[in-house]
C-alpha cells in the first residue's frame, strides 16, 4: 500500500470548507468545526479549532508516546512526562505559510541529562511526527528534568 512502512493502524478523515468548516474522522473519533483565527483574519469563533489545533495535540500525544519507548529502553521512566507541542502558523519568507513548532518536555522525577537522552533518541528514532516534519519546519526542543 505505502512505500517504505508496513501499516499498523490507518486513519481516514474528511474536511468541507476549509479552514472555516468541519473535519471529521471517518470512525467518528474526531468531530470539530473550524474557524480561522482573528489574528489570521478570520472570525475566531468559540467552540472551534484550527488545523494547528489539531496538529498540536497530535504531535504531543505521538511523542509523549516515543518518550515512553525510549525510556523503557533504558530502563528508564517517562509516563509522568508532560509533553508540550506549540504550534505556530504565519507567511514564510520563501512565500506562501508555514509552521513552526516548540515541543516542550518537563518531568520533575527525572534527571535532565536523562530525559533529554530519550528526547533525543525518541525524536531521532521512533515518532512518526518527528520523521515525517524533520528539515521541514523550525523545531526546537526544551527539555526540563530534576
Amino acid at each position: 500500500m505505502y512505500s517504505g512502512i508496513k501499516p499498523l493502524a490507518t486513519i481516514s478523515a474528511s474536511s468541507t470548507g476549509g479552514r472555516s468548516g468541519h473535519s471529521a474522522t471517518s470512525d467518528g473519533g474526531v468531530d470539530v468545526k473550524l474557524s480561522v483565527p482573528k489574528e489570521m483574519g478570520g472570525p475566531g469563533l468559540a467552540g472551534t479549532v484550527t488545523p494547528e489545533h489539531l496538529f498540536a495535540a497530535g504531535y504531543a500525544a505521538c511523542f509523549g508516546g516515543a518518550l515512553d519507548v525510549a525510556a523503557k529502553r533504558d530502563k528508564g521512566d517517562a509516563t509522568k512526562a508532560v509533553t508540550t507541542c506549540t504550534v505556530s502558523v504565519g507567511p514564510r519568507d520563501e512565500g506562501g505559510y508555514g509552521i513552526a513548532v516548540k515541543m516542550k518536555i518537563t518531568d520533575p522525577s527525572v534527571p535532565t541529562a536523562d530525559l533529554k537522552k530519550w528526547v533525543d533518541f525518541a525524536h531521532e528514532h521512533i515518532c512518526p511526527y518527528s520523521h515525517a516534519t524533520r528539515g521541514n519546519i523550525p523545531l526546537e526542543f526544551e527539555v526540563v528534568g530534576a
